[in-house]
């Protein structure tokens, strides 16, 4: 044991001369350990980006070891992987600024879709489509107003509907639209919508936007629904038991 330590120290003692016999030499290790910190760092790190760029930095610690001390398989290995880092690194910064501007975007998203749109004038009263007709078209609504009919709500100008069943399984309406007054509405084909969701960030995520607030509002109507069913329940429990007393 008293060996095994005694070897220790002599090793760490020749080690640390090594590193302090020139400020070449110094200079070459405190890259290196630099190099391994970020390396340790990377390893860590949760997301492509940060994990990129430190990956990066520990490629040019690396390099420099193996430049000074020297170490060409070091440098070697750190110069062929730098490049590809770099790039990785560059092109997921260009991917989240697409990715910001396409959300920054997204309520824009009628504008920019209309050059791929058909129109459609309806009469007031006229039903656009019917619960349980197959999905086709994606719509906006231009002028006028509707009613999604089951749900009561109103439907204003410039709103984009009908995109659940499209994306559904089996693409069947879940509700009827009918014109409150007369109408002009924006029609696209459901191909169409799914080129623009593969081309186009900003159409992609306004899209997630407009699914995300319809379930969520599904799921609001849905406990609406069985908190005023339980009501219901309660009261005619407790009806009955007056009538029994």
């Amino acid at each position: 044991m008293n060996e095994s330590i005694s070897q220790l120290t002599e090793f760490a003692q020749a080690w640390l001369g090594d590193v302090l016999a020139s400020p070449q030499q110094t200079l070459a290790h405190l890259a290196a350990a630099i190099a391994v910190a970020l390396v340790m760092a990377g390893a860590l790190a949760r997301t492509m980006m940060p994990l990129r760029w430190l990956a990066a930095g520990s490629n040019v610690g690396l390099m420099i070891y193996g430049a000074l001390h020297p170490s060409p398989i070091t440098f070697s290995i750190a110069a062929v992987l730098l490049p590809v880092n770099l790039y990785r690194a560059i092109e997921v910064s260009k991917l989240t600024r697409r990715v910001h501007r396409a959300e920054a975007d997204a309520r824009q998203a009628g504008l920019w879709l209309k050059p791929y749109m058909k129109a459609k004038k309806l009469k007031a009263g006229q039903t656009l489509f019917s619960k349980g007709d197959l999905a086709e078209h994606l719509f906006l609504l231009v002028e006028g107003e509707m009613e999604l009919v089951e749900l009561g709500k109103v439907l204003e100008p410039g709103r984009i509907f009908g995109e659940i069943a499209l994306f559904s399984p089996d693409r069947i309406r879940t509700s009827t639209v009918r014109c409150v007054t007369p109408c002009t509405v924006l029609r696209i084909h459901d191909s169409t919508v799914r080129q623009l969701y593969y081309q186009d960030h900003a159409f992609g995520f306004h899209l997630i936007d407009l699914l995300a607030s319809r379930l969520s509002g599904d799921v609001q109507r849905a406990q609406a629904q069985l908190r005023e069913a339980k009501r219901e329940k309660l009261d005619q429990s407790q009806a009955h038991r007056q009538d029994s007393s």
